[in-house]
């Protein structure tokens, strides 16, 4: 074992790495339940945190939050199943009571449209009723996969669902720009993580939408990944579950619809894009530490030292801070502990600190170690909090584009998928020349066309040479 506590290098095998540094980190623990995890308190409060900040911005737009039950009777889900062609979650079913068997198989919620479409069917009668925006804060849970991966695709996870109706297409489109605002500034902001908005194509997108965005990001290991994402479902749910109104002319009208989400997989995309061989490097802004200040005791000025550090931390109120006054343990043995959490500074005090007037201050992001003056701890702590976070998020975003090729060339995308890059070329967005590229070159999706991205006239397909529909992010997908 090295001297940081982690047996795995992340460049070496990332995902034994990101397995050690989520334990040890102590952001999860394994249940007994195969594909659902624990979300530890430091794990928990970085979710709390992206719910909070998200919400308040939801809030401010006019969304507002409701309840919906955990379990879907069959009939309901089954009606959705034969709307949209394709979508058949594997569901987990609660069949009995007891002992006494259900009338009617109850699923236990894998997304909530038909849960919730029911009841916006009785409460939409008129154009007076539009717009109806809510949203819900809740698990979900998926048995869709052999192989779960705790944070990045777990059978249980948290979410929102954001489920809105209007009157017009024009009015349900114009929100796509704000939601997909509001997740570009968590994702930014709080999170550090660089991500790219665009159309998924159309052999990705969600299968009951008329299209799907995306924010999409990149990984160490040179795969992508979703993040969050919105899907204009046009009227495809409004028809399938009677979702009408009588408009202003008196005529009876199918609503129009949207459905937007943020989850759990997010905590576990900023832990692979930010930690390192040490463990977590959390961004400043999610981190539920800040500061953590570690006294370097001797017996003969204990009480001086420790006293210092709580003088410090009570100057440093404003931020998330805590003093480590545990004697069991050493000053290094902190400072590997700390590493490996990922708490963004770390303020050393000790006698000949104290003596001369300053503390070390440490960053978790590059390891920098600074001497800061008594007076002027708040303002460098202050400074340099702003700096991890900053610095955080442009390493994301030089990743994700100095890593990107882009190229009219099938063979050139294809060597440079398998040199881990990211290759933005020209696609006809057919799903079976999406098919042929993922069976010629395995696990390569296309991620998504960028809103700004411009296509050049007359722009042919990089593998069919038909027609192309747009620029189209290529990757590896996680």
């Amino acid at each position: 074992m090295t001297e940081n506590g982690l047996k795995n290098k992340k460049s070496e095998n990332i995902s034994e790495w990101f397995s050690e540094v989520i334990t040890k980190a102590d952001l999860i623990d394994y249940s007994d339940v195969s594909g659902c995890m624990v979300f530890k308190p430091t794990c928990y409060e970085v979710w709390e945190r992206i719910v909070s900040e998200t919400d308040k911005r939801f809030k401010k737009v006019g969304i507002k939050n409701a309840y919906f039950p955990l379990f879907i009777p069959e009939k309901h889900l089954v009606k959705e199943k034969e709307h949209v062609e394709g979508f058949s979650p594997e569901v987990a079913w609660v069949t009995q009571a007891g002992d006494t068997p259900l009338q009617e198989k109850l699923a236990v919620r894998p997304t909530s449209e038909t849960i919730m479409y029911p009841s916006y069917a009785k409460w939409i009668r008129s154009w007076r009723d539009l717009p109806l925006r809510i949203n819900q804060w809740n698990n979900v849970v998926r048995w869709e996969f052999k192989t779960p991966v705790p944070l990045m695709r777990s059978r249980e996870f948290l979410w929102n669902e954001g489920h809105t109706v209007f009157a017009t297409k024009e009015e349900a489109e114009a929100e796509r720009d704000e939601i997909l605002g509001i997740y570009q500034d968590i994702l930014k902001n709080y999170l550090a993580i660089y991500a790219v908005a665009g159309h998924k194509s159309q052999k990705e997108k969600f299968a009951g939408a008329e299209y799907t965005c995306s924010l999409e990001s990149f990984l160490e290991n040179g795969k992508a990944i979703q993040g969050p994402d919105f899907h204009h479902d046009g009227q495809n749910f409004a028809k399938a579950f009677e979702i009408t109104f009588i408009d202003k002319e008196g005529k009876k009208q199918y609503a129009w619809q949207n459905t937007f989400a943020i989850s759990t997989r997010m905590i576990g995309v900023m832990v692979i894009v930010h930690g390192d061989d040490k463990g977590l490097v959390l961004p400043p802004q999610i981190a539920p530490t800040q500061i953590v200040i570690i006294p370097i005791i001797k017996e003969d000025s204990r009480t001086n030292v420790l006293n210092k550090c709580e003088e410090i931390a009570s100057q440093l109120k404003g931020f998330r801070v805590v003093v480590d006054k545990r004697e069991e343990y050493s000053p290094g043995w902190k400072f590997n502990e700390y590493e490996m959490k990922g708490i963004p500074l770390r303020i050393e005090l000790g006698p000949k600190d104290l003596e001369a007037g300053n503390v070390i201050v440490a960053r978790r992001d590059n390891g920098e170690k600074n001497t800061v003056k008594f007076a002027d701890i708040k303002k460098e702590v202050t400074l340099q909090l702003k700096s991890i976070q900053k610095n955080l998020y442009e390493k994301s975003k030089a990743s994700f584009v100095n890593n990107t090729i882009k190229t009219n060339d099938y063979a050139e995308l294809q060597k440079a998928i398998e040199n881990k890059k990211i290759v933005l070329a020209p696609f006809c967005n057919d799903p079976e020349c999406e098919d042929n590229i993922k069976s010629e070159s395995p696990a390569t999706t296309t991620r998504n066309s960028p809103l700004n991205a411009k296509l050049p006239k007359g722009a042919k397909c990089v593998r069919c040479k038909k027609e192309a529909k747009g620029m189209f992010y290529f990757a590896k997908t996680y």
